[in-house]
């Protein structure tokens, strides 16, 4: 199902601008993952960098999701493959996992993230007792968050044009 690509609006409240561009962004990951095979969702194109594939990047921002806004800034368990210290990029290793299995658990996980952000003020810092970051303040998350998906759908934006050559902006 295609997500709707809209900027917020030129004259909002700041939490309805800074969730708008996220949500575009986050929109910019489904819509670069629309009618690719399995084969190519997991096909590495850059020798350097095998896990950076279509799925990989998919899952790597559902964890990045749960990071920031569940255990940064609620202080939950820092439970997840993001943790495994033993294994570099362990959040991107999705061998065998299907694509839309991957797609709906990271549309799960902005849903999630939004009703926290919805909840909480954006003065609010994090809780998590392990990690410097937890004084970021739910305001500095969210343009993190911008940046960080805005960075990873460029990712895949490249992926996929080297895959197909499908391309395009928003």
């Amino acid at each position: 199902m295609t997500q709707a690509r809209v900027r917020p609006p030129f004259q909002a409240d700041e939490r309805t601008q800074l969730v708008g561009w996220l949500d575009l962004q986050r929109a910019i990951v489904h819509w670069k993952c629309e009618g690719l095979s399995e084969a190519d969702a997991q096909r590495s194109v850059l020798a350097t960098s095998p896990r950076m594939t279509v799925a990989g990047v998919v899952s790597h921002l559902r964890w990045v999701e749960n990071l920031w806004f569940e255990v940064i800034l609620l202080g939950r368990p820092a439970d997840g493959p993001q943790f495994d210290e033993g294994t570099e990029d362990a959040d991107m290793i999705v061998d065998g996992i299907p694509l839309g299995q991957l797609l709906a658990e990271y549309g799960g996980q902005c849903a999630l993230s939004n009703d926290i952000v919805a909840a909480h003020s954006l003065d609010q810092v994090g809780r998590h007792p392990d990690f410097k970051v937890s004084g970021a303040s739910l305001r500095w998350i969210l343009l993190h968050m911008i940046e960080e998906t805005a960075r990873h759908a460029g990712h895949l934006d490249t992926i996929r044009e080297l895959l197909d050559g499908r391309k395009g902006y928003y």
